[in-house]
């Protein structure tokens, strides 16, 4: 009986958290309430010591619900924008670069961190592989896993309240459009899921959410179902969402967040700041709204982001693609530097 209870009171205590907090924020009119209120809700009990995560199957099938939620969303003319995406892809490779070059030399100059720190905490992405690698003995482990959630925690934060204030153009969610019909919902469903699986076999990073999207968006492109998704489960997958952003500070002691709590909050900072320079240098050269734009190049986790982009109306298949090239960059990218890192280390020693 003990052990039943503690395997169903964490995700169930995140949950709950989560649909509270989400209430709240969604009370009080916040962009993305749903997700930003329940998320800041089991953060906040994560760092107070509450245990709250998610079992595996109830996070991939909040994967499920996103990456199907994304292709709903996709807007009709996506293939014809198309021809704008390499400036915007260009200005990734530019960002990243200059992500991990300036916060990277920051973290070592002014936090003192170790090389191997500094530049696995300053990768925007692709967590998992940093860990890994971490792992292995390059960096503190437990120091990146904070800087990088507090990365995610924030830009989750900063996106939905930002759009109160930044130029985000005319886009919005599509307010009262017909629901898609639940034969066609379940049999898509099942096709998402279906090809989230397949996609996790061959180990493709946010396997759930890009097959679930890679499924819906092949669907409603081939003219097999049409609509929004319903409210209600656009609403359980933003509070799933956010109970797993906010659940990644489980077993992070206030102590160790204080600590690494300043370096993380000003690689945050930097990362907001080069993000919209380059965002607005972009919106100078193609026609879509600045927030679509900014949240494509925004280093968020790829469900939080398309969770966003959702919420707040825009085209999820430019943000998937954007997010699925950084990913692509970030696994070329992440064993080079560590490459580096090592030969640095090595002739240093006497």
């Amino acid at each position: 009986m003990g052990d039943l209870r503690a395997a169903i009171m964490p995700p169930l205590t995140a949950v709950l958290l989560a649909t509270a907090g989400g209430f709240v924020g969604n009370l009080l009119g916040l962009p993305a309430g749903w997700l930003l209120g329940g998320s800041v809700a089991v953060a906040a009990a994560g760092l107070l010591g509450v245990r709250v995560t998610l079992p595996g199957w109830l996070r991939d099938t909040a994967f499920v619900l996103t990456g199907l939620s994304m292709g709903a969303n996709v807007a009709r003319d996506s293939l014809a924008l198309m021809m704008q995406w390499p400036v915007t892809l260009a200005a990734l490779i530019l960002e990243l670069i200059c992500i991990v070059g300036l916060t990277g030399y920051m973290l070592r100059r002014s936090f003192g961190l170790d090389p191997g720190t500094a530049y696995l905490s300053s990768f925007p992405g692709h967590l998992s592989f940093i860990m890994g690698i971490a792992a292995a003995g390059v960096g503190d482990p437990r120091q990146i896993t904070i800087i990088q959630v507090i990365r995610i925690m924030m830009l989750t934060i900063c996106v939905p309240i930002g759009a109160l204030f930044l130029p985000v153009g005319d886009a919005a969610p599509m307010a009262g459009a017909e629901w898609i019909s639940v034969p066609a919902l379940l049999a898509v469903g099942a096709c998402c899921a279906a090809t989230g699986y397949v996609f996790t076999r061959l180990r493709v990073p946010a396997a759930y959410a890009l097959g679930a999207m890679a499924a819906s968006m092949t669907a409603r492109f081939a003219g097999f179902f049409d609509g929004a998704m319903p409210e209600p489960l656009l609403v359980v997958a933003f509070v799933l969402i956010g109970a797993l952003i906010g659940s990644r500070f489980t077993g992070i002691s206030l102590e160790e967040f204080r600590k690494a709590a300043a370096g993380g909050l000003v690689a945050t900072l930097m990362t907001v700041g080069i993000v919209t320079v380059i965002a607005i240098g972009a919106a100078q050269l193609v026609e879509m709204p600045f927030g679509q734009i900014w949240l494509g190049l925004a280093p968020g986790a790829l469900e939080g982001m398309g969770a966003l982009g959702i919420a707040l109306g825009f085209d999820t298949a430019f943000i998937a693609a954007h997010h699925v090239f950084r990913l692509l960059l970030l696994t070329i990218s992440i064993p080079m530097v560590t490459l580096w890192l090592r030969r640095s280390a090595a002739r240093q020693r006497p």
